[in-house]
Protein backbone atom coordinates (compact mmCIF):
# COMPACT_ATOMS: atom_id res chain seq x y z
CA UNK A 1 0.00 0.00 0.00
CA UNK A 2 1.13 3.76 -1.04
CA UNK A 3 1.32 6.45 1.64
CA UNK A 4 -1.22 7.94 -0.12
CA UNK A 5 -3.46 5.02 0.75
CA UNK A 6 -2.39 4.38 4.01
CA UNK A 7 -3.16 7.83 4.77
CA UNK A 8 -6.69 7.95 3.55
CA UNK A 9 -7.05 4.32 5.43
CA UNK A 10 -5.99 6.20 8.60
CA UNK A 11 -8.32 8.93 8.67
CA UNK A 12 -11.32 6.25 7.53
CA UNK A 13 -10.20 3.72 10.37
CA UNK A 14 -10.22 6.97 12.79
CA UNK A 15 -13.30 8.61 11.24
CA UNK A 16 -15.12 5.68 11.44
CA UNK A 17 -14.25 4.55 15.54
CA UNK A 18 -14.48 8.38 16.40
CA UNK A 19 -17.08 10.08 14.39
CA UNK A 20 -16.51 13.52 12.89
CA UNK A 21 -14.60 15.62 15.85
CA UNK A 22 -16.46 19.04 14.61
CA UNK A 23 -13.36 20.61 15.76
CA UNK A 24 -12.35 23.82 16.23
CA UNK A 25 -14.41 24.22 19.14
CA UNK A 26 -15.31 28.09 19.06
CA UNK A 27 -18.21 29.71 18.12
CA UNK A 28 -16.50 32.37 16.31
CA UNK A 29 -13.26 33.15 14.48
CA UNK A 30 -11.76 35.19 17.15
CA UNK A 31 -12.53 32.57 19.75
CA UNK A 32 -10.59 30.33 17.56
CA UNK A 33 -7.70 32.75 17.39
CA UNK A 34 -7.91 33.33 20.92
CA UNK A 35 -8.05 29.53 22.23
CA UNK A 36 -5.16 28.43 19.72
CA UNK A 37 -2.98 31.22 22.17
CA UNK A 38 -4.21 29.85 25.21
CA UNK A 39 -3.80 26.38 24.49
CA UNK A 40 -0.10 26.38 23.96
CA UNK A 41 1.17 23.26 26.62
CA UNK A 42 -2.25 23.32 28.34
CA UNK A 43 -4.87 20.93 28.32
CA UNK A 44 -8.17 22.49 26.36
CA UNK A 45 -9.78 21.97 29.34
CA UNK A 46 -8.00 24.53 30.93
CA UNK A 47 -8.95 26.50 28.02
CA UNK A 48 -12.27 26.08 28.67
CA UNK A 49 -11.81 27.73 31.72
CA UNK A 50 -10.22 31.15 30.40
CA UNK A 51 -12.52 31.42 27.90
CA UNK A 52 -15.77 31.54 29.51
CA UNK A 53 -14.36 33.88 32.46
CA UNK A 54 -13.03 36.15 29.37
CA UNK A 55 -16.49 35.96 27.77
CA UNK A 56 -18.35 36.85 31.65
CA UNK A 57 -15.99 39.74 31.48
CA UNK A 58 -16.38 41.03 27.67
CA UNK A 59 -12.88 39.93 26.64
CA UNK A 60 -13.59 37.11 24.01
CA UNK A 61 -12.73 39.35 20.89
CA UNK A 62 -9.75 40.87 19.32
CA UNK A 63 -11.15 43.92 19.84
CA UNK A 64 -11.21 43.64 23.39
CA UNK A 65 -8.36 42.06 24.15
CA UNK A 66 -6.73 45.20 21.94
CA UNK A 67 -8.75 47.62 24.03
CA UNK A 68 -7.86 45.97 27.01
CA UNK A 69 -4.74 46.04 29.18
CA UNK A 70 -2.50 42.41 30.69
CA UNK A 71 -3.26 43.28 33.73
CA UNK A 72 -7.38 43.12 33.06
CA UNK A 73 -6.49 39.94 30.85
CA UNK A 74 -4.56 37.95 32.91
CA UNK A 75 -5.87 36.83 35.97
CA UNK A 76 -8.80 35.41 33.73
CA UNK A 77 -6.64 33.13 31.84
CA UNK A 78 -4.90 31.85 35.10
CA UNK A 79 -6.21 28.27 34.25
CA UNK A 80 -3.94 27.90 31.10
CA UNK A 81 -0.51 28.23 32.95
CA UNK A 82 1.93 31.09 31.64
CA UNK A 83 -1.23 33.44 32.30
CA UNK A 84 1.43 36.35 32.21
CA UNK A 85 2.79 35.24 29.23
CA UNK A 86 -0.41 34.61 27.23
CA UNK A 87 -1.77 37.92 27.99
CA UNK A 88 1.04 39.32 26.40
CA UNK A 89 0.75 37.08 23.49
CA UNK A 90 -2.78 37.96 23.17
CA UNK A 91 -1.82 41.76 23.19
CA UNK A 92 0.70 40.87 20.83
CA UNK A 93 -2.17 39.20 18.63
CA UNK A 94 -4.92 42.49 18.54
CA UNK A 95 -1.70 44.86 18.34
CA UNK A 96 -0.75 43.19 14.91
CA UNK A 97 -4.33 42.91 13.31
CA UNK A 98 -4.87 46.21 14.43
CA UNK A 99 -2.09 47.46 13.16
CA UNK A 100 -2.02 46.20 9.79
CA UNK A 101 -4.85 45.26 8.96
CA UNK A 102 -7.17 47.64 10.81
CA UNK A 103 -8.76 45.28 13.31
CA UNK A 104 -10.20 43.52 10.43
CA UNK A 105 -9.97 39.41 10.41
CA UNK A 106 -11.62 39.36 7.10
CA UNK A 107 -8.78 41.53 5.48
CA UNK A 108 -6.15 39.52 7.35
CA UNK A 109 -7.68 36.18 5.70
CA UNK A 110 -8.04 37.51 2.65
CA UNK A 111 -3.86 37.47 2.54
CA UNK A 112 -2.00 34.92 0.20
CA UNK A 113 -1.67 31.88 2.84
CA UNK A 114 2.15 32.09 2.72
CA UNK A 115 2.57 35.85 3.34
CA UNK A 116 0.51 35.30 5.89
CA UNK A 117 2.00 32.58 7.65
CA UNK A 118 5.19 34.84 7.83
CA UNK A 119 4.01 37.76 9.32
CA UNK A 120 1.86 35.27 12.00
CA UNK A 121 5.31 33.99 12.58
CA UNK A 122 6.76 37.34 13.40
CA UNK A 123 4.86 37.76 16.15
CA UNK A 124 5.99 37.24 19.33
CA UNK A 125 4.51 34.16 21.04
CA UNK A 126 2.69 32.78 17.55
CA UNK A 127 4.99 29.79 16.70
CA UNK A 128 3.99 27.25 13.70
CA UNK A 129 1.40 25.28 15.19
CA UNK A 130 -0.27 27.89 16.89
CA UNK A 131 0.13 29.91 13.43
CA UNK A 132 -1.26 26.87 11.35
CA UNK A 133 -3.95 26.56 13.64
CA UNK A 134 -5.34 29.96 13.24
CA UNK A 135 -4.80 30.04 9.32
CA UNK A 136 -6.76 26.40 9.26
CA UNK A 137 -9.75 26.84 11.56
CA UNK A 138 -9.99 30.22 12.14
CA UNK A 139 -9.12 31.17 8.20
CA UNK A 140 -10.05 28.27 6.53
CA UNK A 141 -6.73 28.19 4.63
CA UNK A 142 -5.60 24.59 4.05
CA UNK A 143 -2.87 24.48 6.25
CA UNK A 144 -2.14 21.07 7.88
CA UNK A 145 -1.34 21.55 11.59
CA UNK A 146 1.20 19.69 13.10
CA UNK A 147 1.50 18.74 17.12
CA UNK A 148 3.20 16.64 19.24
CA UNK A 149 0.42 13.59 18.97
CA UNK A 150 0.67 13.96 15.13
CA UNK A 151 4.66 12.78 15.33
CA UNK A 152 4.39 10.77 18.18
CA UNK A 153 1.16 8.60 16.04
CA UNK A 154 3.05 8.50 12.77
CA UNK A 155 6.37 7.63 13.77
CA UNK A 156 5.29 4.77 16.02
CA UNK A 157 3.12 3.56 12.81
CA UNK A 158 6.24 4.11 10.96
CA UNK A 159 5.67 5.87 8.54
CA UNK A 160 7.50 9.46 10.04
CA UNK A 161 10.56 9.78 11.95
CA UNK A 162 10.38 11.60 15.37
CA UNK A 163 13.42 13.55 14.60
CA UNK A 164 12.17 15.01 11.68
CA UNK A 165 11.28 18.89 11.62
CA UNK A 166 7.77 20.22 11.87
CA UNK A 167 8.55 21.62 7.93
CA UNK A 168 9.33 17.79 6.62
CA UNK A 169 6.33 16.32 9.06
CA UNK A 170 3.61 19.05 7.42
CA UNK A 171 5.26 18.65 3.55
CA UNK A 172 4.57 14.67 4.00
CA UNK A 173 1.07 15.29 5.25
CA UNK A 174 -0.03 17.93 2.44
CA UNK A 175 1.86 15.73 0.15
CA UNK A 176 -0.06 12.24 0.55
CA UNK A 177 -4.07 13.91 1.44
CA UNK A 178 -6.35 15.58 -0.53
CA UNK A 179 -6.23 19.34 0.16
CA UNK A 180 -9.70 19.60 1.47
CA UNK A 181 -10.26 21.99 4.22
CA UNK A 182 -12.49 20.05 5.93
CA UNK A 183 -10.75 17.25 5.89
CA UNK A 184 -7.25 18.53 7.10
CA UNK A 185 -9.79 19.74 10.07
CA UNK A 186 -11.20 16.73 10.98
CA UNK A 187 -7.83 14.65 10.48
CA UNK A 188 -6.00 16.87 12.91
CA UNK A 189 -8.98 16.52 15.16
CA UNK A 190 -8.70 12.65 14.67
CA UNK A 191 -5.25 12.90 15.29
CA UNK A 192 -5.68 14.45 18.74
CA UNK A 193 -8.17 12.21 20.24
CA UNK A 194 -6.21 9.38 19.58
CA UNK A 195 -3.39 10.97 21.14
CA UNK A 196 -5.26 11.73 23.87
CA UNK A 197 -7.15 9.02 24.42
CA UNK A 198 -5.06 5.81 23.00
CA UNK A 199 -1.83 6.42 21.72
CA UNK A 200 -0.49 8.24 25.04
CA UNK A 201 2.87 8.42 26.45
CA UNK A 202 2.07 4.86 28.00
CA UNK A 203 0.60 2.70 25.19
CA UNK A 204 -2.84 1.53 25.55
CA UNK A 205 -2.56 -0.54 22.16
CA UNK A 206 -5.22 -3.38 22.13
CA UNK A 207 -8.03 -0.36 22.88
CA UNK A 208 -6.15 1.40 19.73
CA UNK A 209 -8.33 1.28 16.41
CA UNK A 210 -5.14 1.86 14.30
CA UNK A 211 -3.35 -0.79 16.52
CA UNK A 212 -3.60 -3.64 13.66
CA UNK A 213 -1.35 -1.62 11.26
CA UNK A 214 1.75 -1.12 14.25
CA UNK A 215 1.40 -4.61 15.39
CA UNK A 216 0.84 -6.39 11.94
CA UNK A 217 3.10 -4.92 10.10
CA UNK A 218 5.68 -4.27 12.93
CA UNK A 219 5.50 -0.92 12.87
CA UNK A 220 5.53 -0.53 8.92
CA UNK A 221 2.79 -0.23 7.28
Amino acid sequence: MNTKDTLELIYKTLLNSFGHQNWWPGETADEIIIGAILTQSVSWKNVETAIEKLKQNNLCTIEQIHNANKEEIAPLIRSTLYYNQKAKKLKNFANFLFQKYDGNLQKLFQTNTNILRKQLLSINGIGEETADSILLYAGNKCVFVIDAYTKRILSRIGLTKPEWSYARYQQFIMNNIVHDIELFKDYHAQIVYLGKHFCKTKLSCEKCPLEKFCERKKLSI
